[in-house]
Parts: C-alpha cells; sequence; structure tokens
C-alpha cells in the first residue's frame, strides 16, 4: 500500500521542525490523514474504514514514520483504536466510529475507578500517555470496577466534554504526537459505552483476533523501522554534503562515516526482511484459519523479530552518532529529531526484552 508521493513527503517534512515546536501535526496535515482514512485502517467497511490487513497496515506504519516520526507513532496508535469498533456495542461503536474524523486516544492503564449506578457507571480517574489527545473524537481508558462480588478491570469511552487534557507530553522525542494525560472527574457514563476488549467480536475479520502483544510489537517495530531508515538517509545527505570539505581536511572521517552508514543500511535492511517475512508467514496462516487456531510459537517468533528490529534501529543509530559531530546535537536538525524519536519509540516496553533475551546487536552496546 502506497502513501503520499515525494512532493507531499516532502512538504511535511518541511513542517516537522515547526510541528515539533508547537507540539501538533498541523491541521493540513490531519486533513490529508483524515482523507485517506489512516486513523480507520482497522474499522470495519460498515463504519466506512479500511479493514486492512496486518501486513499492509504494517508498511503504512513504516512509510508514514519514515516520512516524519510523529505522522506515523499517531497513525500507528491511532489506527489501533478501530480494534474497540468490534467489542464495543454496535449502536454506540457505529456512532463513534463512522464519521470521516473519527480517531480515539486514550490509555491500557487501569489507573481509573468506576462505581456501578443505574443505567452505567460514575468514573474518575486520570491516564497518561495519551497520543492525539488534543484532536481525538472520544478517548477509552481503563477502570477498576468495584463490585460486591469483587473487582474488575472494564474499559470504558468517553466524549470530549467529559474529557480533560492536562498538557503534560514533555519527552525527548515524538514530541508532537500531543501524548498528554487525560482526566475525567465523576462523569456518568452509561453501560452502551462501556466494553471488554476481551470479549468475542462482532466482526468476523481475522484482525480482531489478532493477539494484542505481537499486534502491539510489529506494529511499533514498523514505525521504528521508518525512522530508522530516514535516519540513516539524513546521515547519507550530510555525509554527501560535508563531502568536499572532509576529503580535503579529514578523509579518514569521511570514510568511517560512510562505512557506518553503509554497514548500518544492510543491518537494517536484513532485519526488516526478516521481520516482514515472519510477519507475512504467521498473518497468511492465521488469516487463512479465520483468526483461530494459530501456534502461539508463530506470533512469539513474529513478536521476537520485532524486537530484534528495533534493536538493529536503535543500535545502528547509536553506531553512526559519533561520527557526526555536533551537527548531530542542534535540536532542529532532522539529524537530531529522528534519532530523537527513534530513541523514544523503540523505548517502549513491548520493544524491549530484558536479560538474556536481549539481542546480540544490543549486548555491549
Amino acid at each position: 500500500m502506497f502513501l503520499y508521493d515525494e512532493e507531499i513527503a516532502r512538504r511535511i517534512r518541511e513542517r516537522s521542525a515547526a510541528m515539533e515546536e508547537r507540539g501538533e501535526l498541523d491541521d493540513w496535515l490531519l486533513e490529508l490523514v483524515y482523507d485517506a482514512k489512516l486513523f480507520k485502517l482497522f474499522v470495519p467497511a460498515e463504519y466506512d474504514g479500511l479493514a486492512a490487513a496486518l501486513p499492509d497496515a504494517l508498511r503504512l506504519f513504516e512509510r508514514a514514520a519514515w516520512i516524519d516520526g510523529a505522522l506515523g507513532w499517531l497513525v500507528t496508535i491511532g489506527s489501533g483504536g478501530g480494534f474497540f469498533s468490534a467489542t464495543l456495542p454496535e449502536k454506540e461503536a457505529a456512532a463513534l466510529f463512522s464519521g470521516r474524523e473519527a480517531v480515539l486516544a486514550g490509555s491500557g492503564l487501569p489507573t481509573g475507578t468506576a462505581k456501578p449506578v443505574d443505567g452505567g457507571y460514575r468514573v474518575s480517574g486520570r491516564w497518561k500517555f495519551c497520543s492525539g489527545s488534543t484532536f481525538a473524537s472520544f478517548y477509552t481508558a481503563n477502570c477498576l470496577v468495584e463490585r460486591e462480588t469483587g473487582s474488575e478491570i472494564r474499559s470504558f469511552a468517553f466524549l470530549p466534554e467529559q474529557t480533560e487534557i492536562i498538557r503534560d507530553w514533555e519527552p525527548l522525542g515524538l514530541r508532537a504526537t500531543a501524548s498528554h494525560s487525560i482526566a475525567v472527574e465523576d462523569a456518568f457514563v452509561p453501560e452502551g459505552m462501556t466494553f471488554d476488549i476481551a470479549s468475542e467480536p462482532r466482526f468476523p475479520d481475522p484482525i480482531y483476533r489478532c493477539p494484542f502483544l505481537p499486534f502491539a510489537q510489529t506494529s511499533f517495530a514498523a514505525a521504528a523501522i521508518g525512522i530508522a531508515r530516514h535516519y540513516l538517509e539524513e546521515a547519507r545527505a550530510f555525509a554527501e554534503a560535508r563531502a568536499p570539505e572532509w576529503r580535503a581536511a579529514n578523509p579518514r572521517r569521511l570514510d568511517a562515516l560512510a562505512g557506518e552508514i553503509g554497514r548500518q543500511e544492510r543491518r537494517l535492511g536484513d532485519a526488516a526482511e526478516r521481520f516482514y517475512g515472519a510477519v507475512d508467514r504467521t498473518w497468511a496462516e492465521f488469516a487463512g484459519a479465520g483468526g483461530i487456531g494459530l501456534p502461539e510459537g508463530l506470533w512469539q517468533e513474529a513478536g521476537r523479530l520485532s524486537q530484534e528490529a528495533a534493536a538493529v534501529a536503535r543500535g545502528g543509530a547509536q553506531a553512526v552518532f559519533p561520527y557526526l559531530g555536533m551537527t548531530a546535537l542542534l535540536r532542529e536538525h532532522p539529524l537530531s529529531r529522528t534519532w530523537r524519536d527513534l530513541h523514544t519509540i523503540t523505548q517502549h516496553s513491548v520493544l524491549l526484552p530484558l536479560g538474556d533475551d536481549l539481542p546480540e546487536s544490543e549486548k555491549g552496546s
């Protein structure tokens, strides 16, 4: 699946620094996203969505992140919310997901509380890292529900008028994603605006039966690959621009930089090929079985190769960085922005193996 031509990609990149400073995507860029239904990749056709297969969506995530890291992350996270269209009650799902600008922001952490009342719940809570908070058409979050028979975790959907945005997103990278905290205070949520994401989906599409962990791992890894490709391209462009000066004054530095970029491009290409190969094979078997009965080991392999690809992407940027000099430290330079975006996305817990599971590419670095 193709996303935006070179002219549009150039225009987006020309605005990347300004969007980072502002902390949000430009309105015209959001309009492009709405037009392409990128936030509705996993929304069913019944709600005017694309009902995309996972391998196709991953390649779109990579392309969007290659253009701009914040764009890629927001498309990845925003589209993932389409999963809930299959588990929210039918009437409410149609109302929330059918619109052209339908996109949710939210959190999976159960940092809210819900008290059962007639017709629904009274909910209060605060949730961090809600990407796309400033343009979301609705919000979702998990709460701990206290019942006489015990407690349970349940998911809730909130309307914008019920939700306060707390502008506290001040990260190293992905600064234009508006990943602020949200809060609700004693809000009434009717029963129809609650759901259990583990319940049987209403739609037959295999994507709604995809296990959450490998879905998140593969999605985030694809975006990381895209940002890493952009970083290495910026490094190569920098080397070419410095070549006349360095060839005369410091040819060893030029050769070292060019050699390292080439090595890391090959490593990233190989890791991406392994990653997409595993995803394509796993999805073909999973979809062929109607989203049931796939051996767990296949998903685990896709998850492992997601972590490996993220590690290679991060390690490659670290290997090239020392050769770039002070330019790479300038906040407004694309080298700095892509480096920071890459290290922010690969910091996500689902991409970080621990201990003995650390890939060889990251050991000793």
